[in-house]
């Protein structure tokens, strides 16, 4: 085994959020070269066959598509948990608003996690959906400065970052 496949770390799987692991489970496999293995499979051999170490290993890979299959039933397939569980995250996304205590960066990082878990269980998320939630959600201290960034800018086309570019610049 080379030294770069030796030294990564494999994405843990922990029990939580499937969605997002296998596709950074596949992403970490694909950049290995080992994908293929996983989507093609490959047959058991027969009782008392010697396989060379290659074939082992390709077996073993196979057999670890096995397993992949297994969590996604087990974790992925479930759709009315899926709906649930995005349901409860639309919710918390409502819900949010910046308290007088937090920072532009404690809250942008508060909207961005919710953002990201309704992201990775299928939900369309865009930047101006979370720039127009941040907008009306901030303190009343910043109301002026959103009155100025929706004067000066097109919110429509406007990147998440660049909103908190602005007003960590304001603050």
């Amino acid at each position: 085994m080379s030294e770069d496949k030796g030294s990564s770390n494999i994405p843990h799987f922990d029990g939580k959020h499937y969605a997002h692991w296998s596709e950074v489970m596949e992403n970490f496999l694909r950049a290995k070269g080992y994908w293929g293995v996983v989507e093609r499979g490959l047959g058991e051999p027969i009782d008392g066959t010697m396989l060379s170490d290659n074939q082992q290993a390709l077996l073993d890979e196979a057999r670890l598509h096995d397993h992949k299959d297994s969590l996604k039933r087990k974790y992925g397939g479930n759709e009315k948990v899926k709906k649930s569980l995005c349901n409860m995250l639309r919710r918390e996304f409502e819900m949010l608003e910046m308290t007088n205590k937090e920072t532009i960066s404690e809250y942008f990082a508060k909207v961005t996690q919710v953002a990201n878990k309704l992201r990775s269980n299928g939900e369309a998320m865009t930047d101006t959906k979370i720039v127009q939630k941040i907008l009306r959600t901030l303190t009343d201290k910043y109301t002026y400065i959103v009155v100025s960034i929706e004067e000066s800018n097109d919110i429509e086309t406007m990147t998440v970052d660049e909103l908190q570019g602005s007003l960590t610049m304001h603050e």
